[in-house]
């Protein structure tokens, strides 16, 4: 029999793949430059260190409960409608942070944090996950984790752009070009043809087959054919599994990253410098993420788990040792094994959770535990900035870092279906 060639399909997977790429680039990557602008928002409105990063600890709060709307609405209402909320809100909240009117704590916490958080939400990782699973079947692992490390894209362009863009025209100056920006993702967004890419069609399904080819071996599912709805997942382990290592990932890395730059400048690197080492972190979490999609298709899933969390521990460490052996050995060691590892257990997650609870219930499945992924991420933030009023260093965050690491490591072993649901 004679097999159809399977380009007309695999083109608008591809095209809705760089899509999500984009958005999780522009949307995220923007979020996490905020680390860029700790030094200039402290100096010019004369914030402390807890107060400064308070404003992202609310940001990812309402990333993650952002998450759990932006599922409900994928499900309900189709993806169209959901990336219109998110790329409005967030033009909206450049825009305004752009116009000089955002002075107060309060303005931050609503404007930047909560607008900026939902925002990031409703075009990030939740709608890629459902789109991606919807398209691709075979090596979803793979396109989830390509597609997830457009964060690392994000980041890596944004970082450094966004740092000559407050020398030259301040921070105000600098929200303002974002909003810009996302004027022109909003024009990309009502110009696609959603209904075309909401009825899905993966790819593997044309992908031609041998006679005796082996069929690959079927995920196992939980629950019933048509999966479970939210209200049935939040009854299983695998779920808060799942949640707990969102969580506990989040804390690690946030209550690092965000310090990062001023960590840096405080020993004695250049601002420029610290920028550079904060984008070579995101570019490497490209690698990173890819790698870790790679990988977790040929081997189980909770070695690569592990593997990636003893590099997040490595890199911790070797910042944390600038501080008495200061040098440029140990800064490339920190951003080497913290940016191949500050996305990976993202792609490994969504994958385990795609096959898990494959059906109708999908996204809003994803927004769910991704609250733990913003709940972690906000208490990282604040307390790292917390631990550096109260203790006048940063050796206290790095701890609580390194211990939470641990958690999440623990998490992959302990819990069975997501240790034994590894596929090989």
């Amino acid at each position: 029999m004679t097999v159809k060639p399977f380009q007309p399909t695999l083109r608008p997977a591809l095209l809705i793949f760089a899509f999500c790429v984009v958005m999780i680039a522009a949307s995220r990557g923007m979020g996490e430059t905020y680390a860029v602008f700790l030094l200039p928002l402290s100096a010019e409105l004369d914030w402390n260190r807890a107060s400064v990063t308070s404003v992202y600890s609310v940001y990812m709060l309402a990333f993650g409960f952002g998450s759990l709307l932006s599922g409900l609405v994928y499900d309900r209402l189709g993806p169209r409608f959901n990336y219109l909320i998110g790329v409005i809100l967030l033009v909206g909240c450049y825009g305004f942070a752009g116009s000089g009117l955002l002075t107060s704590l309060v303005a931050f916490y609503l404007v930047i944090g909560i607008c900026g958080g939902i925002g990031a939400a409703m075009v990030g990782i939740v709608p890629m996950q459902s789109l991606i699973s919807k398209w691709f079947e075979r090596g979803r692992a793979t396109a989830v984790s390509i597609a997830y490390s457009g964060q690392g894209i994000g980041v890596m362009l944004l970082a450094p752009t966004a740092q000559i863009a407050i020398e030259r025209f301040g921070w105000q100056g600098a929200y303002l070009g974002a909003s810009f920006g996302f004027i022109a993702v909003l024009i990309l967004v009502l110009l696609l043809p959603w209904r075309r890419i909401a009825a899905g069609r993966p790819v593997s399904a044309q992908l031609p087959r041998q006679a005796n080819a082996e069929a690959p071996a079927a995920p196992v599912a939980l629950g019933p054919e048509g999966g479970l709805s939210l209200r049935q997942a939040v009854r299983r382990i695998e779920f808060w599994g799942f949640f707990t290592i969102y969580a506990a990932s989040a804390i690690s890395i946030f209550s690092v990253s965000l310090q990062v730059v001023a960590f840096l400048v405080d020993q004695n690197f250049s601002v420029v410098q610290a920028a550079l080492a904060f984008g070579s972190i995101g570019m490497l979490t490209i690698l990173g993420i890819a790698l870790t999609g790679i990988l977790s298709e040929r081997f189980p899933r909770h070695l690569v788990a592990t593997a990636s969390y003893l590099l997040t521990l490595t890199g911790i460490l070797a910042l944390a040792a600038l501080q008495w052996y200061p040098g440029w050995l140990l800064l490339v060691m920190f951003v080497l094994c913290f940016g191949l590892s500050a996305g990976a257990r993202g792609p490994i997650i969504t994958s385990q959770m795609a096959e898990l609870f494959a059906g109708r219930g999908l996204a809003s499945i994803f927004g769910a535990t991704n609250i733990g992924q913003g709940c972690g991420a906000a208490l990282g933030a604040f307390m790292a900035g917390y631990l550096y009023d109260l203790t006048g260093g940063y050796n206290a965050g790095f701890g609580m870092s390194l211990a939470f690491a641990l958690v999440g490591l623990a998490t992959f072993w302990l819990v069975p279906a997501i240790r034994q649901g590894s596929r090989r």
